[in-house]
């Protein structure tokens, strides 16, 4: 059984983005996750892409949940971040990229664009923060 997630948006695709908008969704080269604000999820998405903290990162690695692997994402902060949370850090953010089957691997992206994930991999991710994330069934 999968469910359908859609990740907390704390922030956009920033100035340092590069993507070919040629294609739907954009294929994204290089990505800048620019935060507005955080409410603290481990995962977060900002359309296409999604990121997920280090911690979490590595406990999808230690699973070994398939349909999924990780790059690199540069973190900046937006004016309004920096005015509303001044003091707040980020901890290490990696690029989740999204490239299972569907019905097959943990991790896919549906005909509709939206992040479906496994019965395996939701059960791990309540063990981290997804409070404010949409989760429904498929």
């Amino acid at each position: 059984m999968y469910k359908l997630i859609e990740p907390e948006v704390a922030g956009g695709l920033g100035d340092k983005t590069e993507m070919d908008n040629s294609f739907f969704p954009p294929l994204i080269k290089t990505l800048n996750y620019e935060f507005d604000g955080w409410l603290g999820d481990d995962i977060l998405e900002s359309f296409p892409c999604y990121i997920m903290t280090e911690v979490l990162r590595k406990g999808v690695e230690a699973e070994g949940l398939t349909g999924i692997y990780f790059s690199e994402v540069l973190i900046s902060k937006s004016e309004t971040f920096l005015e509303l949370y001044s003091n707040r850090d980020l901890p290490n953010f990696f690029w989740a990229k999204i490239s299972g089957e569907p019905y097959k691997d943990d991790f896919f992206i549906t005909e509709q664009n939206t992040l479906a994930i496994s019965e395996k991999a939701y059960f791990l991710l309540k063990k981290y923060s997804i409070n404010h994330a949409d989760i429904e069934y498929l």
